[in-house]
C-alpha cells in the first residue's frame, strides 16, 4: 500500500506557524484567539490556502520493525515489541517521527495509522510503537518503558531501530507524538534521547486517576523544555478533567503556563495548551478520546472526521505540521 502527501516547504513551515500561532495568548492572562477563527488569518491566509498544501503528493511505502521494550510488570527491557511503519518511497534521507497509543489501544489503531501515514508523506521516517499498554503506571513503571523505547544509547530502542533504518537520519530530528499513556510516554522522551526535538500529546496530563506524575513530566521536571511541548485535550476529559477548569489547572503544572480563563495558550511558536471545547468536535463531546468519531465510549478505528481532515489547532494537520517545523527536511 502506499500513500502521498506533500513534501515540507517553506510555504508549509509558515502555515504550520501560523496555525499555532493564531491561538496564542500570554502568560498574564489575556484573551487567546477564538478558537473558530480561519487559522491562517493572522497572516493572510484563508482555510483553502492551508489545505492546498496539505493535498497528498509524497508517495509512501510501508514496513515492520521490532524493538526491546519493557513487559507486564518488569523492571527491564526484556520483551519484544514490534514497529509499524511508513516511509518515502524515495531515494534520500529524512527526520524520524514515534506515535504512542493510549493504555488499552492496538498500536495500529485509526488515529496512530493516520498520524503515521502523513507523517510519512510529509518526510519522515514514521512509525507507531507497540508497547505494554494494557496497564498505566507510576513515574518510575512509565519511566522505564519511555527509556526501553527512546534509550538513545541502547541499539535495540524503539528510536534506534527506526534510526538505523537506511532511510533514516535522526541528526534532522525526532520529533514525537501521543494519546494519553502514549503522550506521557512522548513527553518523557527527551530524557533518554536528546535528538528529540518536540513532542505533542493528546489527552497529556499530570493526574490520572491514581497517578501523580507531576513530579516527572511537570515543567521543570523533564528534560523536554516546555516551548517544545504542545498539549491538547477536551474540555470534558474525564481522567485530566473532568471540566475545563480542571484541564486547565493540570495544563498549567505541565507546561508552566497560565492564560486565565482562556481556552487556549498556545504560544506564537505554537507550544503551549489548547483545551477543545464541545462544540469543535463532530459528536459535540470533548472527552479523553476526542480524536474519536463516538468518544470514548466508540471504537479506536472510527475518527472524528474533523481531526481526521480539519485545519484547526487541535486537529491532527496542524500538530503534525508543527512537529515537522523542528526538523529538517
Amino acid at each position: 500500500m502506499t500513500m502521498t502527501f506533500p513534501p515540507r516547504t517553506p510555504c508549509l513551515l509558515a502555515l504550520a506557524l501560523a496555525t499555532a500561532a493564531c491561538a496564542g495568548s500570554t502568560q498574564d492572562g489575556s484573551p487567546a484567539q477564538d478558537p473558530t477563527q480561519d487559522p491562517g488569518q493572522d497572516l493572510g491566509l484563508n482555510t483553502d490556502d492551508f489545505e492546498q498544501a496539505i493535498v497528498p503528493l509524497v508517495t509512501t511505502a510501508n514496513f515492520t520493525s521490532a524493538y526491546t521494550g519493557q513487559g507486564a510488570g518488569a523492571t527491564t527491557c526484556n520483551t519484544q515489541f514490534q514497529l509499524a511503519g511508513q516511509e518515502p518511497a524515495a531515494d534520500g534521507t529524512y527526520p524520524v517521527f514515534l506515535y504512542m497509543v493510549g493504555t488499552t489501544e492496538t498500536f495500529t489503531n485509526a488515529s496512530a495509522t493516520a498520524a503515521v501515514a502523513e507523517m510519512a508523506g510529509r518526510g519522515f521516517v514514521a512509525a507507531t510503537v507497540q508497547y505494554d499498554s494494557a496497564s498505566f503506571g507510576n513515574c518510575t513503571t512509565l519511566s522505564g518503558k519511555a527509556s526501553c523505547m527512546f534509550d538513545a544509547q541502547t541499539p535495540t530502542s524503539a528510536v534506534n531501530m527506526l534510526c538505523a533504518r537506511t532511510k533514516a537520519d535522526c541528526s534532522k530530528g525526532v520529533v514525537v507524538a501521543g494519546f494519553s499513556q502514549g503522550s506521557v510516554l512522548a513527553t518523557l522522551a527527551k530524557n533518554y534521547d536528546p535528538r528529540v526535538e518536540a513532542a505533542w500529546g493528546m489527552g497529556d496530563g499530570v493526574n490520572y486517576a491514581i497517578y501523580n506524575l507531576a513530579s516527572c513530566v511537570g515543567d521543570g521536571k523533564r528534560k523536554l523544555p516546555s516551548s517544545r511541548l504542545r498539549a491538547i485535550d477536551g474540555e470534558r476529559d474525564m481522567f485530566i478533567g473532568p471540566n475545563a477548569s480542571n484541564v486547565r489547572s493540570q495544563f498549567r503544572t505541565l507546561t508552566g503556563l497560565s492564560c486565565g480563563t482562556a481556552t487556549s495558550c498556545l504560544q506564537k511558536d505554537g507550544s503551549g495548551w489548547y483545551i477543545i471545547q464541545n462544540a469543535q468536535t463532530t459528536d459535540r463531546n470533548a472527552d479523553h478520546c476526542y480524536m474519536r468519531a463516538s468518544n470514548c465510549t466508540g471504537s479506536e478505528n472510527t475518527l472524528d472526521k474533523r481531526w481526521q481532515t480539519g485545519t484547526e489547532p487541535w486537529e491532527l494537520a496542524a500538530n503534525l505540521a508543527w512537529l515537522a517545523s523542528y526538523t529538517r527536511p
